[in-house]
């Protein structure tokens, strides 16, 4: 597992926009730690090694502008994405599970994804590829962005300021966030795995 407290100290606020931008719109930032690390960095902010609302921002941003690259990408390069063989940092099955996320929830995906690892990253990608009217993707991506950075960050601030002595419980909060964020995940793998039985 990741140290978040580790990597948001060394990092800074210029290594989180990286990371948040990577997961919310590069086809290799599936696998980094968003939820767990925007909450820890709440967390750190309540502590008094962030600034709160230049965090907010930061995120935000970040978020905003990766799922438009992502849009971009997607636009640009099309269904060649589908074609793409499996490789270490890319899974036919990724695009596909957010290709039926997408249209299953249509514009209110981007809102839904940006609380479910993995799809958060290819959702923008595949609304690119479909052709998303971009007005209406950028209403969603900005209300998405919105509720998904300050719902959680705000959630490990607000923790931080309440709970006397909560740092000693960090990696069990950080633990449970990662169970609850990739539960979604495996009941659609369970769903299909007793469909194909």
């Amino acid at each position: 597992m990741f140290d978040l407290v580790l990597i948001i100290k060394t990092a800074g606020y210029l290594g989180l926009f990286g990371i948040i931008f990577a997961e919310s719109g590069l086809f290799f930032g599936f696998f980094l730690p968003g939820d767990s690390l925007i909450f820890t960095a709440g967390f750190l902010a309540s502590q008094g090694y962030l600034n709160i609302w230049l965090l907010l921002a930061i995120l935000f941003v970040a978020a905003v502008l990766g799922d438009n690259v992502g849009y971009w990408f997607g636009a640009k390069v099309g269904p060649m994405i589908f074609k793409r063989e499996d490789s270490r940092f890319f899974k036919k099955e990724y695009v596909k599970q957010a290709h039926e996320f997408f249209e299953k929830y249509g514009g209110k995906s981007l809102i839904l994804a940006r609380f479910v690892p993995i799809v958060r990253t290819f959702v923008p990608i595949v609304a690119g590829v479909g052709k998303m009217n971009y007005q209406k993707f950028f209403f969603f991506n900005i209300v998405g962005g919105l509720l998904w950075t300050f719902g959680v960050t705000l959630a490990g601030y607000f923790l931080g300021q309440v709970v006397p002595g909560i740092d000693q419980y960090i990696i069990p909060i950080v633990l449970l966030i990662i169970i609850i964020s990739i539960l979604p995940g495996v009941v659609h793998l369970l769903k299909n795995y007793l469909k194909k039985k």
